[in-house]
């Protein structure tokens, strides 16, 4: 046998491995076997590079890294489902499918906690895959898609065709990045799904490759190419075509066996080795999907069923204090280890003194817990009737746990403060906050390795941070810092100086300016001098921005040691200019104030407000003489007579949508 049979022959072994290890989950041979044959493709394709071709399983290996990901315009727009979270709205929805087709014919799937993926190929050859993104306009990720062997480089059909789908993380595999990362002093990931996003953007495919993401493939894009009729029929020929479909989905002819399905799967959705957070249900016959419509980001012929948060009883034996980084105490329950919602649970916020109060939560108590929206972990409630009786109620703490300055309660507020402006458990929080993804976004600077940072002295302003490929050299003495590390750390601070103003005035930590405020006030003044000149009078015009954030601004560019900061960021080359991200061109929408009423038929008020804003709107919760417009749905109340009075511009839904078509 030469080398090209012996190739052609390897490859063909490998990929039959490789489908029935990670599709049908069904392997043949053993991990060394496989192993082996890896190495001998490996070797003879570099010996004989005129035979390697672009479905070698030898591609997932990974290759070089990019420097970014290139933007992909999706041909079709890849948009979201809506989610319902009771029975009565799964019925209201049904009947509304109902009432347009006649018919009950649903396809049941499972709601995978990953991110959305598209795959694009050519005559059955891998050309393209890419993230959701806005919906519109993805990221090209087709390095780090081959490295993932559930995701076919080549089809058993030599045909055009684009899919979509959800790439998540097993449990196990998520379990085993977030100890290496602990072991590393990284910042843990919070959950599968964060991680498998996170690894998706990984710039080194052999990154992707070696935290072992996988795939279920969903959806068909132009079904009626290939004389596809049902959703069912079209997970049938994705399966024909070799991607990895999840064996769970069923077609369900009625409401009872939807609901038979739902509670089913709710029973089981721990014992699965991947997370979900839902079933979805696809209105089978995709003939009727034009009839049935979409709005502006959801299909109305598909949506998901939600699962409400698992509730587990628990024990607390501490009440621990965090400091924040605005000085604000946080009481926390140190709790009886327990699984809840797939992962183990020791510590749940208890918000502030108030909150214990009126639940009247005290130590040793035993509670209900549940995760809130699947990720923080809440106390329910207290079980009283099995409280010792000497049990005392809970009384806030009169020191700061760190430093151990006086606590004050401000007038009017439910925290207490630590009044230290050099509290340490304080600075690091405020170098934590500027450094997380939704402020400065540097990446590789968690939790941990800000907390090393500043003990060890490397940091202790934000200015610092910019510093730090000064001590590079010093830094790669200390335990845990490699080579590697380092540069990445450094080259992500370098990177992070070209960000827009706006995400260094959240980053700065200002009392009550949220990355919305701070976005505002930047689309109005446009570079950080022209902010640090302003006065009280000047933010208070601007909508949204109260008398309360207005002095916290103000006071903040008053104090002497955060203007100094400010020139120091300046020295080390942060961008201080704002560039807007809405279009120059004038809308109907533009500078206009709207108020939204009643409940809307195809959007929800977040999806409106969302559209309003994008499209230079305001969206406001009360009418006034300011209201430009009041768009209003079914069951409209008071806000809608206010308006009339003050013979203010109403909207229909209808009228809405001509507005967002003009």
């Amino acid at each position: 046998m030469n080398a090209k049979e012996r190739i052609q022959e390897l490859k063909s072994k490998i990929n039959k491995a490789n489908y029935e290890y990670y599709v049908s989950d069904n392997p043949s041979i053993s991990d060394f076997e496989y192993d082996m044959m890896m190495a001998e493709l490996i070797r003879l394709e570099e010996e004989n590079p005129e035979y390697k071709t672009l479905d070698s399983p030898t591609l997932r290996v990974g290759g070089v890294a990019l420097d970014k990901f290139r933007k992909v315009v999706h041909e079709k727009e890849m948009k979201s489902l809506s989610d319902l979270f009771s029975y009565e709205e799964v019925f209201s929805y049904l009947e509304g499918i109902e009432k347009i087709t006649g018919k009950e014919e649903y396809s049941m799937e499972l709601k995978i906690d990953g991110l959305a993926v598209s795959l694009k190929y050519e005559k059955g050859y891998l050309k393209e895959a890419s993230t959701r993104g806005d919906g519109l306009v993805g990221e090209d990720i087709t390095l780090n898609a081959k490295t993932i062997n559930s995701v076919p480089l080549r089809l058993k059909e030599d045909i055009d065709v684009s899919v979509r789908g959800e790439i998540y993380l097993k449990k196990e595999n998520f379990e085993k990045i977030n100890e290496e990362r602990k072991a590393q002093g990284e910042e843990l990931f919070k959950n599968a799904r964060n991680a498998a996003a996170g690894t998706i953007r990984q710039l080194d495919p052999k990154v992707v490759r070696k935290r072992g993401l996988d795939t279920f493939i969903y959806y068909l894009v132009d079904p009626e190419k290939y004389n596809i009729q049902t959703q069912s029929e079209a997970l049938s020929f994705l399966k024909k075509l070799g991607f990895h479909v999840n064996p769970e989905s069923k077609v369900v002819k009625n409401k009872k066996e939807l609901i038979e399905y739902i509670e089913d799967i709710d029973q089981k959705r721990f014992s699965y080795s991947y997370d979900i957070d839902g079933v979805v249900m696809k209105y089978n016959y995709m003939k009727d999907y034009d009839k049935i419509g979409e709005t502006a980001k959801y299909p109305k012929w598909a949506t998901a069923y939600k699962f409400a948060p698992l509730e587990v009883k628990t024990k607390i034996r501490d009440i621990a204090f965090q400091v924040g980084r605005t000085g604000v105490i946080t009481p926390v329950a140190i709790l009886d280890p327990v699984n809840i919602s797939g992962s183990t649970v020791s510590r749940a916020t208890l918000n502030n003194e108030d909150y214990i109060i009126s639940k009247d939560i005290r130590l040793n108590d035993t509670v209900y817990l549940r995760k809130a929206a699947e990720i923080i972990p809440e106390v329910v409630k207290v079980i009283k009737e099995e409280r010792d009786e000497s049990s005392l109620p809970f009384q806030m703490i009169k020191n700061c746990p760190k430093c151990g300055s006086p606590l004050i309660r401000r007038e009017g507020e439910a925290d207490w403060y630590c009044t230290n402006n050099l509290c340490d458990a304080r600075r690091i929080e405020q170098l934590v906050h500027f450094a997380a993804r939704d402020a400065y976004d540097i990446v590789g600077l968690g939790d941990k390795i800000v907390e090393f940072l500043y003990n060890e002295g490397f940091i202790h302003d934000i200015s610092d941070i910019f510093n730090l490929k000064d001590y590079a050299e010093v830094l790669l003495t200390k335990e845990g810092f490699k080579e590697r590390k380092v540069t990445s750390l450094i080259d992500s601070i370098e990177i992070s100086k070209k960000n827009n103003l706006d995400r260094l005035l959240y980053g700065l930590g200002i009392k009550n300016v949220g990355k919305k405020v701070a976005k505002i006030i930047c689309e109005k003044y446009r570079s950080i001098d022209e902010i640090m000149s302003l006065k009280e009078e000047d933010l208070s015009l601007i909508s949204d921005i109260g008398d309360i954030i207005a002095k916290n601004v103000i006071d903040y560019f008053k104090d002497i040691k955060n203007i100094e900061e400010i020139n120091k960021l300046k020295s080390s080359g942060l961008n201080m200019i704002y560039v807007s991200s809405k279009s120059e061109k004038e809308s109907l929408f533009s500078g206009k104030t709207f108020v939204l009423t009643g409940t809307l038929k195809n959007y929800s008020r977040e999806e409106a407000q969302k559209i309003i804003e994008d499209k230079g709107g305001k969206a406001s919760s009360s009418v006034s003489s300011k209201t430009d417009y009041v768009l209003y749905g079914e069951s409209a109340g008071s806000k809608l007579e206010k308006a009339k009075e003050l013979n203010i511009t109403l909207l229909t839904e209808e009228e809405f949508e001509e507005m967002i078509k003009e």
